[in-house]
């Protein structure tokens, strides 16, 4: 919790002054398809984090909207890196775990594939950003390969 969701509240409330004076500011927070999106085994107090954060978007965007401030969060869904390969060796059945694909296209992404996820979670970001998207708050920005279809 203080990770994942009171690191993006203080966060908030440290901007949101500032952001209230200029009666503008847009807020882009970092959730997860693991979350109110989409419920995964054994990520039970994970996904209670992110979807946390999903709420935190979507209150601060309610709360803030009539001043000009927007509040949006990205959700990228499971890339294969350290951490994935981590929890999959510490399950009883390791091989059988790394069976299970959770991502709709039957793979994780590949750690050779993290650029283009990071571009397309920067591509989010700036989309979310853009004044071309002024309207555009209180949305969890969903990057998954499929996953929560």
């Amino acid at each position: 919790m203080n990770l994942n969701v009171r690191s993006m509240y203080l966060m908030i409330k440290a901007f949101l002054p500032k952001m209230l004076a200029q009666k503008s500011g847009n807020i882009i927070n970092m959730s997860s398809v693991a979350s109110s999106l989409k419920g995964v085994v054994n990520r039970c107090v994970y996904s209670t984090t992110k979807a946390a954060v999903i709420g935190l978007t979507k209150s601060v965007a309610a709360d803030f909207i009539q001043q000009g401030i927007r509040c949006n969060c990205v959700c990228p869904g499971t890339v294969d890196t350290p951490s994935l390969q981590e929890r999959i060796q510490a399950r009883p059945n390791p091989e059988e775990s790394r069976q299970i694909q959770r991502q709709t296209e039957g793979r994780h992404g590949k750690i050779e594939e993290t650029q283009p996820v990071l571009n397309l979670v920067n591509c989010s970001v700036s989309l979310c950003l853009s004044l071309q998207s002024a309207y555009v708050t209180g949305n969890p920005v969903i990057i998954d390969g499929g996953w929560s279809l």
